[in-house]
């Protein structure tokens, strides 16, 4: 996924035709999230009672809202520990953790009207470390159960920002292969035959295949735990100056898009 660098015209004269040619994925891309199309279906979550339940995830997440760590079913090893904070009647944190070491913090707040939520979170699960901060907003789909705390209920995502490391990324096509690279430790190198490789630096280890569509399309697959996770449609505009990526989660039965801008 590196940019193709030419040696001197010499060496560029000097090679053959299918290497000059340089591929309209390669180059450095850059998530624009406000061109982002969230999914239509929305996540569902409920805290009654002293539990928390996220419905939605996968697996479903069902635990105590008592602060305390709380070992839950996940396949990514970097949130299989889960605290629950409540905060006050309109608040709530949960902390995820890995070996003891908190991995991402979320702080979800309902406004006075019970419609609309906040939401803040750091993620630090990436190759590097580093702390990806992001904010978000939700639309309520539905209430939640009769007594239960504010942010109970259907939410459907309208609005995500931040995550200024995460969303640029850079490609490189040679021959047959695809190399990928981004801005927080983490990359691959895969055949276009669909075989999987593993993400070096990712520390959720997961797999990545590539297939070619035509001459503009690549359809990466990314497997955790010999599942699949997520597949992503990224299609090259005409002009080479922007891609369309389309994210499908086939365990959750969401899709949402984005388009990146070449840097």
């Amino acid at each position: 996924m590196k940019k193709l660098l030419w040696f001197g015209l010499v060496m560029l004269f000097l090679a053959p035709v299918s290497a000059r040619a340089q591929s309209a994925f390669d180059g450095t891309w850059k998530v624009d999230l406000k061109t982002a199309k969230f999914p239509e279906k929305p996540s569902v979550e409920v805290l009654q009672n002293g539990m928390y339940r996220c419905e939605t995830c996968v697996p479903p997440i069902n635990v105590k809202a008592d602060g305390q760590d709380h070992k839950i079913a996940s396949d990514d090893p970097c949130s299989e520990i889960l605290s629950v904070n409540v905060i006050d009647n309109r608040t709530i944190e949960l902390t995820t953790k890995e070996n003891g070491k908190i991995t991402g913090t979320t702080k979800e707040t309902v406004s006075p009207d019970g419609n609309t939520e906040t939401v803040e979170g750091t993620y630090t699960c990436n190759g590097k470390g580093e702390p990806i901060k992001f904010e978000g907003e939700s639309t309520r789909v539905a209430k939640g159960p009769a007594g239960s705390h504010a942010i109970s209920g259907s939410w459907r995502t309208t609005k995500m920002s931040g995550a200024e490391n995460a969303l640029v990324f850079t490609l490189k096509v040679a021959g047959n292969t695809l190399s990928s690279s981004d801005r927080v430790g983490e990359s691959f190198t895969a055949n276009f035959d669909g075989a999987y490789t593993p993400v070096k630096g990712d520390p959720s280890h997961t797999m990545m295949s590539v297939k070619r569509e035509g001459k503009n399309t690549l359809v990466e697959t990314t497997k955790l735990k010999a599942k699949v996770v997520d597949i992503g449609r990224m299609t090259v505009a005409p002009d080479g100056k922007t891609m369309t990526i389309v994210s499908t989660q086939p365990q959750q039965g969401t899709t949402e898009s984005w388009v990146a801008e070449k840097q």
